[in-house]
């Protein structure tokens, strides 16, 4: 080992006989180390805990305290704990160097000294001892390191956490900005389609009610005229009871007996058909209502009348030789303040998702051909004073897990091109959002589907709403899984 190696490095030398420190001392400081004296283990105590010494060359035999003892109380002593002892000792027992080493002792240098001995384990202890205390600095650099990391990592961990915790807050804003983006979509469609097709219809109305009232409003002079000429024959025949050939055959020709029957006959079927026409155009005005664009008195079953009017000819549908019975279960009820046209929407979707379902399952074998389909309407006031439609078919029902969705935007079970899914979820929006009432679909006691209406009679003072729905826009047709 170099000088270099240690320099200032302090021994301690512990020992009764001034002799031996002499020798000690001697060969120590020809190292370059520098010593430091004690004559008893009390002494030498004092020392170790002021100074400091890099290292204690230890006496066991000595007056007071003896070395083991001085042993013991350096290593309970926090100050001195570290510093490393080499027994002195003339004792040959390997019972007492076992028990110096156990009492924390590094190694035992035997009298007389051998100064080479003495110089090499001293050396070799301050090493072991040095290469300790850096051991134990590098120990605690990893550990301080070891620490940081970890404080790294758990800053790192709260801002990836902190990222996420953004990332999912921007993702359900930008999902919940689709969403409305969706439904102002939704909605700006519906409102053009309602708008053209309303106009449409109420245009229709106006050009086929002109000339029908013109037709039966001449019905009657008609027939009045019609009267007085078969009366004017009838008095021709009285009068001259014995026409000549020429005209006798001409009569008969003409078959003048059936004409004169027939001719009232159909002057009836002239006003049946007008009437029908005008009901048809009542309907249809009733239905669209586009004059209405505020909250008014509406008569419900006027409006679900006119629905079943419009969709007359798909219930005169004739699937396997069935056609769809439609039974109205009307209530005393008072009229409804609301949207006449959005409600009617409502029932037009309900309704030809019924009609629809119920002959799809007709074409599918799923209701029997002796089941005949039906749809029952019924009206009423529950206990809270809200009108209450219920809208229920024989069907075979929906499964719980669509039931669930129907009211969802865009959600269909129908293939591409027949549904956007949008009509049963407008029809939810009127009713809760418009209406502030509910609608349910629940099944049937008959195994079949049933839509539940409530409404309130009375509704808030609102504005009007910004767009109206369109009447003929037909949600995912109800199947047999209604869909």
């Amino acid at each position: 080992m170099k000088k270099t190696e240690l320099q200032k490095v302090r021994i301690l030398l512990v020992d009764d006989t001034p002799t031996n420190l002499a020798v000690l001392s001697e060969s120590i400081q020809d190292q370059g180390w520098t010593t430091l004296f004690a004559t008893d283990g009390e002494t030498a105590i004092e020392q170790a805990e002021y100074a400091k010494p890099d290292l204690i060359l230890l006496d066991v035999m000595m007056p007071g305290i003896d070395g083991f003892e001085t042993c013991h109380r350096l290593k309970s002593n926090k100050l001195t704990a570290g510093i490393p002892i080499i027994f002195m000792t003339a004792l040959s027992e390997s019972t007492d160097k076992v028990k110096g080493l156990q009492l924390g002792a590094v190694d035992y240098i035997t009298k007389p000294f051998k100064q080479e001995e003495v110089v090499t384990r001293v050396g070799m202890q301050l090493r072991l001892h040095r290469m300790t205390q850096q051991l134990e600095y590098n120990n605690e650099l990893l550990n301080q390191k070891v620490a940081e990391q970890a404080q790294t990592q758990a800053q790192l961990q709260q801002l990836t956490q902190d990222l996420e915790a953004r990332v999912q807050m921007r993702t359900a804003e930008l999902s919940q900005a689709l969403e409305n983006l969706k439904q102002t979509q939704m909605h700006l469609v519906q409102s053009e389609k309602m708008s053209s097709l309303g106009q449409m219809m109420a245009g229709i109305a106006h050009e086929i009610n002109n000339p029908v009232n013109f037709i039966y409003g001449n019905l009657k002079p008609a027939e009045d005229y019609f009267k007085d000429l078969i009366g004017l024959v009838e008095h021709y025949q009285t009068c001259y009871p014995s026409p000549d050939k020429t005209l006798q055959e001409h009569i008969e020709t003409l078959d003048l007996d059936f004409l004169t029957e027939d001719a009232f006959k159909l002057l009836e079927s002239l006003k049946i058909g007008a009437d029908r026409i005008r009901e048809i155009v009542l309907s249809l005005r009733n239905f669209s209502r586009l004059d209405e664009s505020e909250v008014k008195a509406m008569n419900l079953q006027e409006g679900i009348d006119s629905t079943l009017l419009i969709l007359q000819s798909k219930l005169r549908s004739n699937v396997n030789g069935q056609q769809i019975e439609v039974i109205r279960a009307y209530g005393d009820i008072p009229k409804v303040e609301c949207y006449p046209s959005q409600l009617n929407q409502v029932f037009m979707n309900i309704l030809a998702n019924a009609i629809d379902a119920l002959y799809e399952a007709i074409q599918t074998s799923k209701m029997s051909p002796a089941q005949a389909p039906k749809i029952t309407v019924t009206t009423a006031i529950n206990l809270s004073g809200e009108a209450v439609i219920e809208i229920v078919d024989n069907g075979p029902g929906i499964p719980e897990a669509i039931r669930t969705k129907l009211f969802d935007p865009f959600f269909t079970t129908k293939p591409v091109g027949k549904g956007t899914g949008l009509g049963l979820s407008i029809s939810h929006e009127i009713v809760v959002e418009k209406h502030n009432g509910s609608i349910f679909c629940l099944p049937a006691d008959n195994g079949g589907t049933r839509f539940v209406i409530k409404i309130p009679c009375k509704q808030p003072v609102e504005e009007a709403p910004i767009f109206t729905h369109d009447p003929f826009y037909k949600k995912d047709t109800i199947t047999a899984t209604h869909s």
